[in-house]
């Protein structure tokens, strides 16, 4: 995952804690809810939510834990998809660093070459520098759509899970430690395999986005920490699964040279 995506990500997040804490039309979420965004995107979550938790004897926390899953695993193709873009843009960072070194940054014409190089670069290697970018917005509005749907789902604030009430913030500070703890250690595996430059370039951020996480589930109902909790967990159990199997990939392919 790019810098930019972490970025966004980043942005993400602080609107979506934002709109909360500023009580952005946070009404019970309902069949009857008006608008593009509440009848079409809340509210189906909303309604699964509920139908899960019937599913599984009433227990909305396992509801939440459950669609949390089932979500990212409807995102998984678009997330390998971003990966795969990413690591097609890394392989030519080296060529691309060596246009902007052979041109003047600051000569229009020069600028011009440099564009019209890199296109041309870009169509050789068959990279789409755009491609990266389309999975995160498209993520975007299910990821918030589904935080929405459980601060506005009024039966989940009704309810406890473990020693949780889901509409009020933890008590003990239990869960979002864990959300924090768990949002530290999936930026730590995504930057494992990332250039030194870029990893440099995170670290404030792998620092910033758990003590926001940890900020908001002090604030927020503790639902919210529980979803970003499970989040973080598959995100980590997702990352080491793909690096896995592409140190296997890389050692099959070392393995194939030396038959050679």
């Amino acid at each position: 995952m790019k810098l930019k995506h972490l970025a966004v990500m980043f942005v993400l997040l602080m609107l979506t804690v934002l709109a909360s804490a500023c009580g952005m039309n946070q009404e019970p979420i309902t069949s009857e809810s008006e608008g593009v965004w509440d009848h079409f995107f809340v509210f189906p979550l909303s309604w699964m939510i509920i139908q899960t938790a019937e599913i599984l004897q009433g227990s909305y926390g396992l509801a939440i834990m459950v669609m949390t899953i089932v979500i990212r695993l409807f995102l998984l193709p678009l997330f390998l998809k971003q990966q795969k873009s990413s690591k097609a843009m890394q392989k030519l960072r080296p060529e691309l660093n060596e246009l902007r070194e052979k041109y003047d940054m600051k000569d229009p014409d020069d600028q011009k070459k440099m564009q019209q190089e890199m296109m041309q670069l870009y169509q050789q290697s068959g990279v789409n520098p755009m491609a990266g970018c389309l999975p995160i917005v498209i993520q975007m509005p299910i990821l918030m759509a589904f935080y929405f749907a459980i601060v506005r789902t009024e039966e989940i604030a009704t309810h406890s899970f473990l020693w949780m009430d889901l509409g009020v913030p933890d008590p003990y500070m239990v869960m979002p430690l864990l959300a924090g703890a768990g949002m530290f250690v999936q930026m730590q595996l995504s930057t494992r395999n990332m250039p030194s430059e870029v990893a440099g370039q995170m670290k404030i951020m792998m620092y910033i986005m758990p003590i926001m996480i940890v900020g908001a589930g002090v604030a927020l109902p503790s639902a919210l920490s529980l979803y970003w909790f499970t989040g973080s967990i598959f995100m980590i159990i997702q990352t080491l699964m793909i690096q896995r199997n592409e140190r296997k990939a890389e050692q099959s392919e070392a393995e194939a040279v030396e038959i050679k």
